[in-house]
């Protein structure tokens, strides 16, 4: 078939775009979604830190449209600035009816010959594990497995377990109290959860680089899209912030998804962090969710217990976690 490959055009492509990634994607996306997570970032600037290494931001995207003028391919390779030094993420995806006639390669391609003119060292990528074709893909050019991710998700109206929510009760006589952090206004709060989430989230298994600065974290984890102060729900101990679920809902299928579940170290073992997932648990509830989302890494046991042996979720296809170091 006939097929060229071009930059993407803001904003024309950006509904096209927003089909492709949703056959790839658990959850749908828009157009309107894309550019509007578009308009947080600016313009990239990439440099080298002292061994050579690429540092800062960029996210190049391309597509590939057939002679008729549709777009049936999609590639995207990025970094932020807290990303590991060297290292580039990147995702390709193709129209079902096009593929294996060479567009995904022309896209890869396209995506390596910049990563190696910006002289990145390691490519990561993530591939569902249901899909045979793109993991050998990715295995034929060089890509190694390097974590699994899975996928559960919750029926929020078929929940029975509904004496687990006394866990929250327990919680409480400990001398934890629960607040949303609609109740928490004010920078001073802001910067309590923002350390929080800081100390918590660098400890997931696979994590890798830095953290983003706090104007970032705002617009990236508290203040995405789909999130409400109210869906936010914080364990205290005394003035202290020791743990934090976060739920954001999709505007289309009105679902939720655990943005984040995180308690501190030595905190943990307490019950903690099934009593904030109870919480978010029923704000689900309130607002009428028909389900609930998460993803846990293979190695994080303790999460990924709470959520199937004690709430019930489903598993469902995760994802593999691709590596493939440039150069070799």
């Amino acid at each position: 078939m006939k097929f060229q490959i071009r930059t993407l055009r803001a904003p024309d492509d950006y509904e096209a775009v927003a089909s492709l990634l949703n056959t790839i994607h658990s959850e749908p996306t828009t157009g309107k979604q894309l550019e509007e997570d578009e308009a947080k970032i600016p313009p990239g600037k990439l440099h080298y830190d002292e061994e050579g290494r690429l540092k800062g931001w960029d996210r190049p995207k391309w597509v590939a449209e057939d002679d008729g003028g549709k777009v049936i391919g999609y590639a995207i390779i990025w970094r932020a600035p807290w990303t590991e030094a060297g290292q580039l993420f990147h995702t390709v995806v193709v129209d079902s009816d096009s593929r294996r006639q060479g567009v995904g390669t022309a896209l890869y391609d396209t995506l390596v010959r910049w990563a190696a003119e910006v002289r990145a060292s390691k490519l990561r990528q993530a591939v569902q594990e249901t899909d045979a074709n793109s993991l050998a893909f990715a295995e034929r050019r060089g890509y190694r497995m390097e974590r699994h991710t899975f996928e559960s998700v919750l029926d929020v109206a078929a929940f029975d377990r509904h004496e687990l929510f006394d866990s929250i009760v327990s919680v409480e006589q400990s001398g934890i109290r629960f607040v949303t952090y609609a109740d928490e206004s004010g920078e001073e709060n802001e910067l309590k959860l923002y350390e929080l989430y800081k100390s918590t989230e660098l400890d997931i298994p696979g994590r890798s680089g830095g953290y983003p600065p706090i104007d970032e974290w705002r617009k990236w984890e508290i203040g995405i899209l789909g999130s409400r102060p109210q869906w936010c729900h914080i364990a205290k101990d005394g003035d202290r912030y020791v743990g934090v679920v976060n739920l954001i809902q999709n505007e289309q299928t009105k679902a939720m998804y655990h943005e984040f579940t995180g308690v501190l170290r030595e905190y943990r073992n307490r019950r903690i962090a099934l009593a904030l997932k109870l919480l978010g648990l029923r704000t689900a509830m309130e607002v009428g969710a028909p389900y609930l989302r998460t993803h846990n890494d293979s190695l994080n046991g303790p999460m990924l217990r709470i959520n199937r042996e004690l709430l019930g979720f489903t598993a469902e296809p995760g994802q593999y976690k691709m590596v493939r170091l440039l150069g070799e």
